[in-house]
């Protein structure tokens, strides 16, 4: 039984293969009173998978985010439990549910994580580069100065680098990488746990070079290696000139 008072479950769910949702997470969308979706129609067709019917869904985006935490908090009062779910992966990370999670808090609710896909993480440890320690940053800012700036800012600082990316900008974020640390070894990691699964490694010179006439197909995370000691004193003194 789910407690009496309202919470709010954050429901990881598949990022690609519909197989890797977890039975914690198709028993909480089973037994919660509403799930908030990024997309209703996305997922159903998970629900449907496993056949979780006569579900209250609504819809939670970038759009509507504003709007919708007041909602989802009234229903939290009202003693209802709500799972938050994005269309793929762990929600509230690099996404608006962060705002919901932190006005349910400040509401006095539990909020409780259902751990399970995440595709920084599945990227990061499958790419084989260092991952004692690393950023992730989700998307960086799309303008090329700003973007270069972070990343020299970054490389500096010695740890692993891990990004999402858009498929139309992957290109131009390699180029902007190559510009600043054209020896930096990268991973582009595309369509994770999907049937076209692909981990492509190079350099950021070499990859810029391929990615500057094909673009990926599918959801693209890079990640990129620590700068060695040599090279993070020659970006420090960059940024400090």
């Amino acid at each position: 039984m789910l407690a009496a008072v309202g919470t709010l479950y954050l429901v990881a769910t598949p990022i690609g293969n519909l197989e890797d949702v977890s039975p914690r997470a198709l028993k909480i969308l089973q037994d919660v009173h509403m799930v908030a979706c990024e997309d209703t129609r996305h997922s159903q067709i998970l629900l449907r998978r496993y056949e979780i019917r006569a579900k209250h869904l609504t819809s939670y985006t970038e759009f509507n985010h504003k709007r919708q935490v007041a909602v989802l908090i009234g229903q939290l009062d009202r003693g209802w439990d709500v799972a938050l779910v994005s269309d793929a992966g762990t929600p509230a990370l690099s996404d608006p549910g962060e705002a919901l999670v932190a006005a349910a808090v400040a509401a006095g609710h539990t909020v409780s994580p259902i751990p399970g896909p995440n595709a920084a993480i599945a990227a990061l440890v499958a790419s084989g580069l260092p991952t004692r320690a690393f950023t992730f940053l989700g998307f960086l800012p799309k303008k090329t100065g700003q973007r270069q700036k972070l990343l020299g800012s970054l490389l500096a600082e010695g740890r692993t680098i891990v990004v999402y990316e858009s498929p139309y900008r992957t290109g131009d974020l390699l180029a902007d990488l190559a510009a600043i640390a054209p020896d930096a070894r990268v991973v582009v990691a595309r369509e994770l746990t999907k049937l076209h699964e692909t981990f492509v490694r190079g350099t950021a010179k070499d990859l810029a070079a391929r990615y500057a006439s094909e673009r990926p197909k599918g959801e693209v995370t890079v990640v990129i290696a620590p700068a060695d000691r040599d090279a993070r004193g020659e970006h420090a003194g960059e940024s400090d000139a």
